[in-house]
């Protein structure tokens, strides 16, 4: 009894400890856009496309396999052939007649020699489309990223203002102690402590406001990756990147995609006027046969090689080429115009960074000098030289300087994010 029970209580420390590790387990940015990637409901498109551009290619394969046509049907005529009445009066030639009505079912089975690469034009269309397809999912996924870092750093803003609200909360608190004391020992002023409370409730009130505003925004990230996200849940702050990239959006290679089908479709046009080679056979039945003599029912076959040439694509021939031309240069235009715009926002972004950049360099400075501005208004507070009220201003200066510290901190990392993003990686 004695060895169960401490199996049992080594066992619940495991799951505890275990338990409490997986509470606690730290969730980076990066697993945020993979989960997020793996959430969204249309790359479940990916596979669909897959498999329908298999069926099509499939599909496209067949048609070089034998042809099978069945046809059928029943006519009445209002004349037939006739023969010469003279022949008529010549001893033992017996003339036939021929039925007005005839019936006739047929299969014809042909199969495809040549097609002028017809076949082969139309399974490469069909792969082409599938790559344009699963790549403008990759710039859905991409818009996707965007989301999910402004919640992200939205989170991490919330947090780090709760932990700077709660050391404000700590120096309050402090003088709020020693303020008490003062009162208790005759030395202080009751307002002194009122006033402090006051502010502490106003701590209090800011922090109500930044847990509520983390919550909203939690609930939102669980929805895009598909995981539970609670307080429990440590976000870690990104690292800065070392490297700014250059453009390698998913819609360039879309446009480079989208650019290939029109070599494609300019092989078809010259497929389309090439000559058709074909064999067949074909079988039937029916009144008369081929030896339309007899007039009974009967089989007969057919087979032979058959040739089909349409020139008629040659009069929209030239057009045709000129507007898949036409069409060329309006993909280069609208990729041209994308990186011009693609560029630009980098630019604004890169002019943010360096924004951020300097304004942390002065916020590191405004955060010394207030600081130490609050240290001599404790020791001033301490021997009467200023008023609650002064320290409180001191105090709340600091913390302003610091709330825009890491403000300013997070808007740099979101903005190097931000940039990475819009150049594609």
């Amino acid at each position: 009894m004695m060895k169960i029970g401490k199996a049992i209580v080594v066992l619940v420390l495991f799951v505890a400890v275990t338990y409490g590790w997986a509470q606690t387990k730290p969730l980076t940015i990066e697993a945020c856009y993979r989960l997020a990637r793996q959430n969204y409901p249309l790359l479940k498109k990916r596979d669909l496309i897959t498999k329908a551009s298999r069926y099509s290619v499939e599909n496209a394969s067949k048609l070089n396999f034998p042809q099978l046509t069945v046809n059928g049907q029943a006519t009445y005529q209002s004349q037939t052939i006739s023969f010469p009445e003279a022949l008529s009066g010549v001893p033992g030639v017996a003339l036939p007649s021929i039925s007005k009505d005839q019936y006739r079912i047929q299969a014809d089975v042909s199969q495809q020699i040549y097609d002028g690469g017809s076949v082969s034009n139309q399974k490469e269309l069909i792969r082409a489309n599938e790559q344009i397809q699963q790549q403008s999912l990759e710039v859905s996924l991409n818009d996707l990223k965007e989301r999910v870092t402004q919640i992200y750093f939205s989170i991490l803003l919330m947090e780090e203002q709760l932990k700077q609200n709660e050391i404000r909360e700590t120096d309050l608190q402090g003088a709020l102690d020693k303020a008490n004391a003062a009162l208790q020992n005759g030395t202080g002023f009751r307002s002194n402590v009122n006033e402090l409370k006051a502010e502490l409730i106003n701590v209090g009130m800011a922090a109500t406001e930044f847990r509520a505003n983390r919550k909203a925004y939690t609930e939102i990230l669980s929805l895009l990756i598909g995981q539970p996200v609670d307080e429990s849940v440590l976000l870690v702050l990104p690292t800065q990147p070392a490297t700014m990239p250059d453009i390698n959006r998913p819609e360039v290679k879309l446009f480079d995609l989208r650019k290939i089908t029109f070599d494609i479709q300019e092989k078809q046009l010259k497929s389309d006027y090439m000559p058709r080679l074909s064999a067949f056979v074909q079988g039937a039945y029916g009144r008369p046969t081929l030896n339309i003599i007899e007039d009974e029912f009967g089989p007969w076959w057919i087979g032979g090689l058959r040739l089909n040439w349409s020139l008629s694509n040659l009069y929209s021939l030239k057009n045709n080429r000129h507007l898949l031309d036409i069409n060329r240069q309006s993909l280069d235009i609208n990729k041209e115009t994308f990186l011009i715009n693609t560029n630009l926002a980098l630019l604004q972004q890169n002019a943010e960074i360096k924004k951020y950049t300097e304004l942390m360099e002065q916020d590191d400075a405004v955060v010394l000098l207030r600081a130490a501005v609050v240290q001599s208004a404790k020791a001033q507070l301490a021997n009467g030289v200023i008023t609650v009220h002064e320290y409180i201003a001191k105090l709340n200066a600091e913390n302003l300087a610091r709330q825009m510290r890491i403000l300013h901190h997070l808007q740099l990392l979101q903005a190097q994010y931000n940039y990475k993003i819009t150049s594609g990686y």
